[in-house]
């Protein structure tokens, strides 16, 4: 690569271009150069598209325009070049980088996508063209060192060669030698199984130059020659049935890498190498006690040093640009591999790097001095991606630590030669929320493998027991509710009922997050198999009866808690606690014996926090629906039954009828007023007799406890219980013992996702809270949009028949998606009821376009036929439902006529329909006619003796129209 870069005037006598300069330079170009406009990127979290874990291409934010359900009316629509540089993440999902960073030298998660769009203007020529100028004369790379690929063609799907695309490269001096076609595999972009697709053009590049001919290395997995930039030519859409069908307006779709590009340009072999990274390389080994970073890969990288380094700066640039744009770390999708990419970097940090804590957040502003030009959003939020980073290492570490010193001593206590246990291995990954490939990640450094096989079985049955299932829950009850001869013993013997107050013990800190009380604990006895033990073995799954408990039992519609407990004096043996239930005042805890449990053992309690406040914040929830639902709907409006989860929550209520679209957004709207207001939640313990006396409390002929818990929004206990009070009518106040926030804005957002009447009287919804009720709007606003669009193209005056099938099958589609999205109830009423209305309107439009055309055809066949006995012809038909009207047209006209025709399609089928006249039956019949056509082209047919139709093969269409007229002279 030439040192005479002159692609940018800031190039400051700089050897080589930086990586800003790189990009800037792109941006440049197309803007000024060829009047592209220049959007900023998108989010990394998709907006609307609930197949997306993150954005992992820049052609993302563009998919409606290529879909053609962009709002004709967005400033979207209105784009026909765009340049962008779009922040991707290829973490999880079908794109997942995540296992090979760090192994080698170019994979990453995180990675700047350069792209230039064409919507429906300019197409192959100019854009091979662009493409070519930039690299060779702005860039100035060598043009030897470049090659090219095309769409070689596809037989087997009708497509051939792009020689277009060929010969245009071949015009712009590209040698024949370096102009290479490869197969569908490799230069032919789908979007999906069905949309625009169409054939592909790379450029490569060749490390090595120096003359020689390296077209045998292209695509090939080989270092020395690598892509550096995709154009993609839209100009198909792939149907429903498989088949290719021409786009009306032909697309471009262009993205280059700004890492390898970089590499390129820097004249680098690694991306690692270029100024994207050496900033944060230079900064871990400032931050840690490694050797310096040196680039080494495979069994050269002793200690796997240069990987951790990799690992880690590739890492931090994900988190910084994903807490960015609201993808924090957490337990479900996105998050959740978020989470893993936070978690792998803090290991190699602590474990490879000895890094002392705090590496990772300190590299935060190397990443925003490196980024933050081209995206300046990470400059606004470094100092909340910081806290967020440090808060999740803190959490991490001190699991990171027990989990090694587990791993440790259960490979000492090993035979030689074995597999590492899985129920170890799921204490680690189901307790302490070691990600699966971290735990091989560690017993790889040791030689060792996993049983995966049992690790398996044992995930299997997780999700059978989170399903509810029948053997699952058998297997439970054996261990966890305590029969009859059990529960009277521990009476008898006066084992003294779990205490369970601690699950109440905890409270909101300075910056607004929850602190959870640790809690100390003694075993009371052990339940197996439907009997009481002081001692049960390693391996063996059982309930642990305690003297006192902070996890929350199964009870009042709430999910038990989940964690672990670890035995008094002995961190590194993990208890994961699976379920826990209250049986008689006792509090069972269901946990996988990782080695003897014995009464008397003191065992330190550790809850799932994460999962407790998602719980926390649905209950609490739960109570404001319950309060909405009966401002809404009136007082009448009774409780039937509620579910909480840490994923969403369910009530069952009283109803009169069904719940219309406004009541559930006036129902919406109370809740989104309570939360805004901020109210706090008083709870406490009063007599039952106090509690029956309160004015407007629900449900309180049911068996509660006495003392019974009140919970109250917005107005302390003591103020509900005086005797003129009306708080339980203008606020929710409700006995309940679950656990609830301490405040209302905790819960942020609450969206109606479902509703529905299980039998007449009684209704279902089911909501869901904070991100995932964001979420779900998100949706909605996404889906309405395109619904919105088709409205709009429905309006159009459609005069081709294909063009408005297509539509209908869009609709079609569509309904599908709002039928089973996660969005806001009362918006998928509203749209379902447009899409009902857009799909009857397209199947009328279908068969008044059918009608017409059938009428043209059958007016010349009239013509040419003149009022004849037997008309036999072939005909042009797009379906056999137009084949047919033309057939109804000519009998119509004729009624003494008796009409079969056959259409050959494009495919080899030809279609048969035919209609007897009612003169001729019984004698003639129309079943049998077509049967006897369409058996002569190897087809079938059926249908009643006026009406018939089938299909057959054209290779024996000659035939049928003999034995046609055959059949119909020897019948009249």
């Amino acid at each position: 690569v030439p040192c005479r870069w002159r692609c940018s005037s800031r190039r400051g006598g700089a050897a080589c271009p930086s990586a800003g300069q790189v990009r800037a330079a792109f941006l440049r170009f197309f803007e000024e150069r060829h009047g592209h406009r220049r959007l900023p990127s998108a989010p990394v979290r998709p907006r609307g598209d609930p197949r997306l874990l993150f954005v992992n291409a820049g052609m993302n934010q563009f998919k409606p325009v290529f879909l053609g359900t962009v709002h004709p009316r967005s400033e979207l629509a209105q784009h026909r070049r765009v340049v962008n540089s779009q922040k991707c993440v290829r973490a999880g999902g079908k794109h997942n980088d995540l296992e090979d960073v760090g192994r080698d030298t170019y994979h990453h998660t995180f990675f700047e996508m350069l792209g230039n769009w064409s919507f429906g203007d300019y197409f192959k020529e100019e854009a091979c063209s662009m493409a070519w100028e930039l690299l060779t004369e702005v860039y100035e790379i060598p043009r030897d060192h470049l090659y090219v690929t095309y769409f070689g063609g596809d037989p087997s799907l009708g497509l051939s060669a792009d020689e277009e695309c060929r010969d245009v490269w071949l015009r712009l001096g590209v040698p024949a030698s370096h102009v290479l076609p490869f197969p569908l595999k490799d230069n032919f972009w789908e979007m999906g199984d069905t949309g625009p697709c169409g054939p592909c053009t790379e450029i490569h590049y060749d490390h090595v130059g120096g003359g020689r001919n390296a077209a045998a290395l292209v695509n090939q997995g080989s270092p020395d020659v690598v892509e550096i930039w995709n154009l993609v030519f839209m100009q198909y859409s792939r149907e429903v049935e498989g088949n290719l069908l021409p786009l009306p307006q032909h697309h471009v779709d262009t993205g280059m890498g700004l890492e390898r590009l970089v590499t390129v340009l820097q004249n680098k072999r690694s991306n690692y190498d270029t100024d994207l990274f050496t900033p944060i390389l230079d900064a871990i080994h400032k931050g840690c006690r490694a050797p310096r970073y040196q680039g080494l890969t495979g069994d050269a990288d002793v200690g796997r040093v240069n990987m951790a380094y990799r690992v880690v700066a590739d890492h931090v640039r994900t988190l910084c640009v994903c807490i960015t744009d609201g993808i924090y770390p957490g337990f479900s999708g996105a998050e959740l591999v978020l989470r893993r990419i936070l978690r792998r970097a803090v290991r190699f940090c602590s474990e490879v790097l000895q890094a002392p804590p705090g590496l990772l957040a300190s590299l935060v502003p190397i990443v925003v001095e490196v980024l933050g030009d081209a995206y300046p959003e990470l400059t606004r939020n470094a100092n909340q991606i910081k806290d967020i980073i440090n808060e999740n290492e803190a959490a991490f570490l001190s699991s990171l630590e027990r989990g090694r010193r587990i791993i440790e001593r259960t490979v000492q206590q090993m035979e030689p030669s074995t597999n590492f246990p899985a129920e170890v291995a799921w204490s680690l990954y189901g307790s302490l929320g070691f990600p699966l490939d971290l735990i091989d990640l560690m017993l790889e450094e040791k030689g060792i493998s996993l049983d995966s096989a049992a690790f398996n079985e044992l995930a299997l049955e997780d999700v059978k027991r989170k399903a509810g299932g029948l053997q699952a829950e058998q297997t439970g009850n054996t261990n966890t509710h305590l029969d009859v001869h059990s529960l009277a013993w521990l009476q008898s013997s006066n084992v003294p009922a779990t205490d369970d107050s601690p699950k109440y013990a905890y409270t909101l800190g300075q910056h607004g997050q929850y602190e959870f009380s640790p809690c100390l604990a003694t075993v009371l006895m052990l339940y197996r198999d439907q009997s009481l033990h002081k001692e049960v073995g390693a391996g063996q799954r059982c309930g642990v009866i305690l003297d006192r408990t902070n996890f929350y039992a199964e009870q009042g519609g709430q999910d038990s808690d989940q964690g672990y407990m670890i035995r008094l004096g002995q961190q590194d043996v993990l208890f994961p606690v699976e379920s826990v239930h209250l049986c008689g005042g006792y509090v069972i805890h269901e946990v996988t014996a990782v080695e003897t449990l014995r009464a008397g053992d003191q065992l330190q309690l550790f809850v799932d926090e994460v999962q407790r406040l998602a719980c926390m914040t649905n209950h609490t929830a739960t109570h404001l629906l319950n309060f909405a639902l009966r401002r809404v709907l009136g007082d009448s409006t009774e409780q039937r039954g509620s579910h909480v989860t840490a994923e969403q929550l369910r009530f069952d209520f009283d109803t009169k009828g069904h719940v219309t679209v406004e009541q559930l957004q006036q129902v919406e709207q109370v809740v989104q007023d309570l939360i805004q207001k901020n109210e706090v939640v008083h709870m406490a313990e009063v007599p039952l007799t106090l509690a029956r006396r309160v004015q407007g409390l629900r449900a309180v002929d049911e068996g509660y406890p006495d003392p019974v818990r009140i919970v109250s929004l917005g107005v302390p206990v003591e103020n509900v219980l005086t005797c003129d009070s009306k708080a339980a009518v203008q606020t929710s106040v409700e006995l309940c013992c679950g656990t609830h926030l301490l405040q209302t804005g905790s819960v942020e957002d609450l969206a109606i996702i479902s509703e529905r009447q299980l039998v007449k009287g009684i209704s279902r919804v089911i909501a869901v809270t904070g991100g995932r009720a964001k979420e779900a709007r998100e949706v909605g606003q996404c889906l309405a949009m395109e619904v919105d669009s088709v409205s709009l193209r429905m309006k159009q005056r459609i005069t081709s028949i294909p063009e408005m099938q297509n539509l209908s099958k869009e609709v079609g589609q569509l309904t599908k998606v709002v039928a089973s999205a996660a969005m806001p109830q009362w918006q998928r009423k509203e749209l379902q009821t447009i899409l009902k209305v857009l799909q009857r309107t397209a199947n009328t439009a279908i068969k008044k376009l059918e009608l017409q055309k059938a009428e043209k055809v059958a007016q010349i066949l009239l013509a040419k036929y003149c009022n004849q006995p037997v008309i036999i012809d072939t005909v042009p038909a797009d379906s056999l439902s137009i084949l047919m009207k033309v057939v109804n047209q000519l009998c119509d006209k004729s009624p003494g006529t008796s009409v079969l025709l056959l259409s050959p399609q494009a495919s080899g089928e030809v279609l048969c329909a035919c209609q007897v006249s009612k003169n001729c039956l019984p004698v003639f019949s129309a079943a049998d006619w077509a049967v006897a056509v369409c058996t002569k082209m190897e087809g079938k047919a059926g249908g009643s003796p006026i009406v018939a139709k089938g299909s057959g093969n054209a290779k024996g269409m000659q035939e049928a129209l003999t034995t046609a007229l055959e059949f119909a002279q020897s019948k009249l």
